[in-house]
């Protein structure tokens, strides 16, 4: 619970007011609230009508989830850094749970099951692509922990298997048994799958916060430090003569008569002192005190009025995806997975929040669903199982040697786009709804 660096003091009511307001120029499209909230409850339901409402309601989402970013960011100030990071993907997944949770009182099982997919997706691709790409314009090679780096892989694989299960239950036994009967045998180990994976991220709470918290810290002994580029110097060129032989040192005229030996510039002394440089750079970003930009209380607040506003902008767009889609133009499956994804990940941490939306958001969603009598199961569309899948493989290799650049961060944000073009042609399969034995508002 201790901060990792000294805190200044928290600024007055007004200056936090003023930060709230200027903390982003995505603030400028909070103007779509009042807007798409107006549309909604004025305009008739046409497929025209919703289409609008959609847009207006996607586009007010963005500036909350960046003011929720915003807001933990501040509280993540005056804890330490696990717990920071713990808070940071929790609340960054506020909008994806809000979303999920609607869509499912709305019986929208296809929506719910497919916006989670494509979170995950979107945060261990475009998002970590990103962060590696931005990093890499900086840093030759940028260094992570090993151990924990591989714990997260893990405990993805774990969770996508435990999607993948019920599928490959569907595929082996479905020509077997009756469908009633199975949805009701899928719903069940389901259930069951849900609570053990929520029983999973408990221990990973413990492990993580109390008797491997050392492995999360800045201070863990595995990870591989950063790099910067060389700086190429114009001026520090040696002669090739110079480097073979002292006695082969460049002469040039001396006024008057006679020579003068000119000695190869000193790249030891040059790469030594640019190791000093970075030394005292480090120690000056420890000693530096970092300034709140809000008070505790305003940082509540903005917590709590954040939240209700997305809640309800939520329910509004996830009414009028029914008329947005009715056209044919846009399926359901590219909404859910390519464009809900993007409204959360406005505060998007990558790994840690796909750890969460795997071990937490699922299996709470599939037990809150058994709670209100919502037959949502852990059976997902295959294609998109099988996406997610192959993308955990994939950033388990790149992650795997504790090192990152800026190649590979195109690499993984390419392959986002590539899936984008894929789901916009594909028109989504929903089997848990068809075993689904009915489900309504």
């Amino acid at each position: 619970m201790t901060p990792d660096h000294k805190l200044g003091q928290p600024p007055s009511f007004l200056q936090g007011v003023k930060a709230v307001i200027f903390a982003s120029w995505l603030n400028l499209l909070l103007v779509c609230i009042p807007i798409s909230w107006s549309l909604y409850l004025a305009l008739p339901k046409t497929s025209t009508h919703d289409t609008i409402t959609f847009i207006f309601a996607f586009l007010a989402i963005i500036p909350l989830a960046k003011l929720l970013a915003f807001a933990t960011d501040e509280l993540s100030m005056r804890v330490g850094q696990t717990l920071a990071g713990l808070l940071n993907a929790t609340l960054g997944n506020a909008v994806e749970l809000i979303v999920a949770i609607i869509a499912l009182v709305q019986c929208e099982l296809q929506v719910v099951q497919s916006s989670l997919v494509g979170s995950i997706l979107s945060n261990l691709l475009l998002v970590l692509g990103m962060c590696f790409f931005a990093g890499g314009t900086r840093f030759s090679e940028q260094g992570f922990g090993v151990s924990a780096t591989q714990l997260n892989s893990s405990l993805l694989i774990i969770s996508v298997i435990a999607i993948l299960l019920p599928a490959a239950f569907h595929f082996t036994a479905g020509d077997q048994i009756e469908d009633p009967k199975e949805g009701r045998d899928i719903l069940a180990v389901s259930h069951g799958a849900a609570i053990i994976l929520l029983f999973i991220y408990g221990c990973y709470l413990v492990f993580q916060l109390f008797s491997h918290k050392e492995l999360y810290g800045d201070e863990k002994g595995d990870a591989f430090k950063s790099t910067r580029y060389v700086k190429k110097d114009k001026k520090a060129k040696v002669q090739p003569s110079a480097a073979a032989s002292e006695s082969a040192q460049p002469l040039t005229p001396k006024e008057g008569g006679g020579i003068v030996t000119t000695r190869p510039l000193d790249l030891e002394s040059n790469r030594t002192l640019s190791v000093h440089e970075e030394a005292h750079e480090e120690v000056h970003e420890e000693d530096e005190v970092e300034k709140p930009s809000m008070s505790v209380t305003l940082t509540v607040v903005l917590l709590v009025v954040v939240t209700v506003l997305v809640a309800v902008t939520a329910e509004f767009l996830v009414r009028s995806i029914d008329g947005l889609t009715a056209s044919g133009h846009i399926s359901k499956e590219f909404v859910g997975v390519i464009l809900l994804p993007i409204v959360g990940n406005a505060a998007g941490v990558a790994v840690g929040s796909s750890i969460q939306i795997a071990l937490f958001v699922i299996p709470f969603i599939v037990t809150l669903g058994w709670i209100i009598g919502k037959p949502l199961t852990l059976l997902f569309d295959p294609f998109e199982s099988i996406v997610m899948f192959l993308s955990v493989i994939v950033v388990n290799y790149v992650v795997q040697d504790g090192k990152s650049n800026w190649l590979e961060g195109m690499l993984l944000m390419c392959l986002y786009v590539i899936l984008a073009v894929v789901f916009w042609y594909y028109p989504g399969v929903s089997i848990s709804e068809q075993l689904a034995q009915g489900c309504t508002n």
